[in-house]
């Protein structure tokens, strides 16, 4: 055969001979040589941020210029989120080598690690970027997370990439800033399956699950809904956003070790893991209650950017997601500070996942929205 297929199986896991996805992914298949399809679809996306030194300079430069000339009465030209992370503290630094000046922010969720926090004011202190850090009212997000833990659904972790982007906009708006610096990236993002997470603006998804499962009303947690995330970001009457590393030739080992030189940052151990909660989200409630192990992701997609081999990808995942000692500790300070009990928490996990879409969600409209958008292209083509 030399056309992708998804194969028969048996129960037996199938591992991509290129990268290190597997069965895992319920999306994915492969060719006649073992190549799996997020490969190959990759091997598209990629060519869009693989661009010459001399291309990635002079794109830069142009981004630059446009978003300084667009300086507000407060000195900011353009808002920029800072989670502590790799993605967002190497824009902050990209940003500030350009010679741009945004208003950096942090979103603070209740679970931010030390590390975190030593890494966020090391890259805003050495970028001279100002830095204003919201604090999400705790009551109401740990009933949202509470809420989502008894439904049952995967994506968790979509309620801060809700509220994070809420409050970018609501920042823009009221600092007049028509730009926003997005770490956002091609390299070391593309490959995750669509199936490990959920529509990160499906607002209807919240508040149905928050309905059923919730018991605090959200008076003041940061929301941005469907049409007005089209209206803002896709139809151009909201700031723009500007992902400077698809510009940058973006390396992921390359920036770690650029921040630990110029802002003393320090590495977390895997992605996204800046985060108590998030750590533990896809340390251990991913592989233990859905069977997803996002390590494959990641690996796979520095692989695919050139940056380890295979056989390194292999040997990370033959290590444990968790330190025994670690894994006990994190959990019981996460189920306490959730109001959880161990016994309630442990059924929850042996419970079986539930559909985002088996409670009210946007998705319907969006997939009407797509069809209508394929038309009009196809009839004015």
């Amino acid at each position: 055969m030399n056309y992708l297929q998804r194969p028969a199986t048996g129960g037996q896991t199938i591992v991509c001979s290129r990268c290190v996805m597997d069965t895992s992914d319920p999306a994915i298949s492969f060719d006649e040589n073992g190549v799996c399809s997020r490969c190959h679809a990759a091997d598209i996306q990629l060519q869009r941020v693989r661009l010459s030194p001399e291309e990635s300079e002079r794109r830069l430069a142009e981004a630059a210029a446009e978003i300084s000339r667009a300086k507000t009465k407060d000195g900011y030209d353009s808002i920029v989120g800072l989670s502590g992370g790799v993605d967002s503290s190497y824009t902050a630094l990209l940003a500030h080598k350009l010679g741009l000046r945004p208003l950096a922010v942090h979103l603070d969720n209740g679970w931010d690690s030390e590390t975190a926090v030593s890494n966020i004011r090391g890259v805003a202190e050495r970028c001279g970027i100002d830095l204003v850090t919201l604090v999400i009212d705790w009551p109401e997000f740990r009933d949202l997370q509470r809420a989502f833990f008894k439904a049952g659904v995967i994506d968790i972790e979509l309620l801060t990439d809700q509220a994070i982007v809420a409050t970018m906009f609501r920042l823009c708006r009221e600092h007049g800033c028509r730009y926003i610096l997005s770490g956002t990236n091609v390299a070391t993002e593309h490959g995750v399956p669509g199936e490990w997470a959920w529509n990160k603006q499906d607002l209807t998804n919240i508040r149905a699950i928050h309905r059923q499962f919730g018991s605090i009303p959200l008076r003041t947690f940061p929301t941005m809904g469907l049409w007005s995330t089209i209206f803002q970001r896709y139809m151009g009457l909201g700031p723009k956003f500007v992902e400077l590393l698809n510009m940058a030739n973006y390396r992921k080992l390359d920036a770690i070790e650029e921040l630990k030189r110029e802002t003393g940052w320090r590495d977390y151990g895997g992605k996204h893991y800046e985060s108590i909660f998030t750590k533990f989200y896809q340390a251990y409630i991913l592989p233990t209650k859905f069977g997803v192990d996002k390590r494959r992701a990641h690996l796979s997609a520095l692989i695919r950017n050139g940056e380890i081999q295979r056989n390194e990808a292999v040997a990370a995942l033959k290590k444990p997601l968790y330190d025994p000692d670690e894994l006990r500790r994190d959990k019981e300070f996460i189920i306490k500070k959730l109001g959880f009990t161990e016994t309630e928490f442990d059924q929850m996990m042996r419970e079986p996942p539930v559909p985002h879409d088996r409670y009210r969600s946007d998705r319907p409209i969006r997939e009407i929205l797509k069809r209508v958008a394929r038309l009009t292209f196809y009839r004015g083509s």
